[in-house]
């Protein structure tokens, strides 16, 4: 099992490349809250409602000085179609190595239908101005989850 992070660990610093063609860093938003989630596979359907449930709260997040990231092991091609089809209006970055997945404890073991399973564990943490984890989530599910973490973040 990979080691998870926890609220006060530093995050750990990554550049992924974007459906956009551009690249993402974390420590490029050093001095405001970022809102990192993890998830398995794009345009799958609760890959889609849990980006489309971000999406529709993204003024919200933005005004209260949040950035939106979703990372996920799909090629940056697979990430560009998805925005095509969906629409996501916040960077989703390429992971297909795995190594930041494994650096934030979200690449692990997990019980799929009966089985034990090596996959994308779905998590969701926000790094706050100073790079360090003010929140941290692992397995949380899709449906429900942008509305807990608006609450629990007062957006």
């Amino acid at each position: 099992m990979t080691t998870r992070l926890e609220v006060g660990d530093l995050a750990p610093d990554f550049t992924l490349p974007t459906a956009d063609g551009g690249t993402f860093t974390l420590s490029a938003h050093r001095g405001s809250h970022v809102v990192v989630y993890f998830y398995p596979a794009a345009t799958t359907p609760a890959c889609s409602m849990e980006a489309a449930d971000f999406d529709s709260a993204l003024e919200d997040f933005t005004a209260a000085g949040y950035t939106i990231v979703g990372v996920s092991p799909d090629t940056v091609e697979a990430l560009a179609d998805a925005v095509a089809v969906e629409g996501t209006r916040y960077p989703l970055a390429a992971d297909p190595g795995l190594e930041v997945l494994t650096a934030w404890g979200t690449w692990g073991e997990k019980n799929l239908y009966g089985r034990v399973v090596t996959a994308v564990l779905r998590s969701t943490f926000v790094v706050g101005p100073d790079g360090r984890l003010t929140y941290a989530a692992y397995n949380v599910k899709a449906t429900g989850h942008v509305a807990r973490l608006r609450r629990d973040l007062g957006v």
